[in-house]
């Protein structure tokens, strides 16, 4: 009897199976980096509307100290009010122009007075992640 010089090499290769395992594996890790990944994301959006309804909120305040009212719309804070009685007292701009943002979810800041959430002075919000105006998700100056 001749034995064959030919070695049998078990496991030199991967199989189909153990392929296939690896990458199910591999998506199922980028799911969960990519899901955690999104909500730190949104996390980071609302801390940059608050931030900015901090900013509005400072610019508003000054505008009220100096022309005794509330700004109807936040481009007032920018652009000198055409009432002749608010056009001497203003002494803005009280914000620049670049810093009149739209909100991460590109919609525009809203601003109203009297307030719904402070009745005695004013709200500004953003329509945060949903886009709708009085959703529970509303970033606002207002406590929650």
């Amino acid at each position: 009897m001749q034995r064959s010089n030919h070695k049998r090499r078990h496991g030199a290769g991967f199989t189909l199976i153990e392929v296939l395992l690896v990458l199910v594996i591999l998506v199922v890790i980028g799911s969960i980096a990519a899901s955690t990944f999104m909500g730190a994301q949104e996390g980071a959006n609302e801390d940059a509307a608050r931030t900015q309804v901090g900013m509005f909120t400072s610019a508003i305040d000054m505008y009220r100290f100096h022309t005794k009212h509330y700004p109807e719309k936040l481009e007032e804070l920018i652009d000198k009010p055409s009432d002749k009685t608010l056009a001497e007292r203003w002494r803005g701009p009280y914000l620049n122009k670049s810093t009149m943002p739209v909100d991460p979810w590109d919609n525009e800041y809203k601003i109203a007075q009297p307030g719904k959430h402070n009745p005695d002075t004013y709200d500004v919000w953003s329509m945060g992640p949903d886009g709708d105006d009085q959703s529970d998700d509303d970033i606002g100056n207002w406590e929650k």
